[in-house]
């Protein structure tokens, strides 16, 4: 499968991908919507990705004027592919790419200066994931209030209403894809 930026100052560039099924790589058409949505927001924003994969989603977001995103992956081949991504790009100085377990903590971003205001998750599809990725990025004390959320999941796997800080803005499907624009609001 090839992976390529569809949108600012890296249009075309191709990024490299994981051999096999253990990562699901946004589409390019809902990558696209999602970032028509998200407009100007994304010109000078301070980024999270979570469950990165190969880092298209916050590969597009620099290519598009961010100003600095976080990577968090745990998935050892998929953290190799997006750190050969960030260099082959040459975003080393406007990118930090780790490996973490986000269903455990996400300690490692608690209270990160300066916090984020625009956030992607793709959890993989239907294994419970969408909540306690909710719940520890509310924990982490690391967003701005009105930071933007965009979560993709399965439409199977909705939204927790008990998490009143998360408001749903709006949501988009896209054949087994639901994105859930998300405001952060404490």
């Amino acid at each position: 499968m090839t992976i390529r930026i569809i949108g600012g100052e890296l249009k075309g560039r191709k990024l490299v991908t994981v051999p096999g099924t253990d990562t699901r790589p946004t589409a390019d058409r809902v990558r696209e919507s999602i970032f028509n949505i998200l407009g100007d927001g994304v010109r000078g924003a301070r980024v999270l990705d979570l469950y990165a994969g190969t880092g298209a989603m916050g590969i597009e977001a620099l290519s598009r004027g961010a100003q600095f995103v976080f990577f968090a992956e745990d998935h050892k081949a998929a953290l190799a592919a997006l750190e050969k991504n960030i260099k082959t790009c040459s975003l080393e100085s406007r990118a930090n790419a780790i490996k973490w377990n986000i269903l455990d903590n996400l300690n490692i971003i608690r209270s990160h200066k300066p916090a984020f205001n625009l956030v992607f998750i793709d959890p993989p599809y239907n294994r419970d994931m969408v909540q306690p990725t909710l719940s520890n990025l509310d924990m982490s004390q690391c967003l701005v209030n009105g930071a933007w959320l965009a979560l993709e999941h399965s439409p199977l796997e909705p939204i927790p209403e008990k998490r009143s800080e998360f408001k749903i803005a709006d949501q988009r499907r896209y054949g087994k894809t639901l994105v859930s624009f998300l405001i952060y609001m404490v």
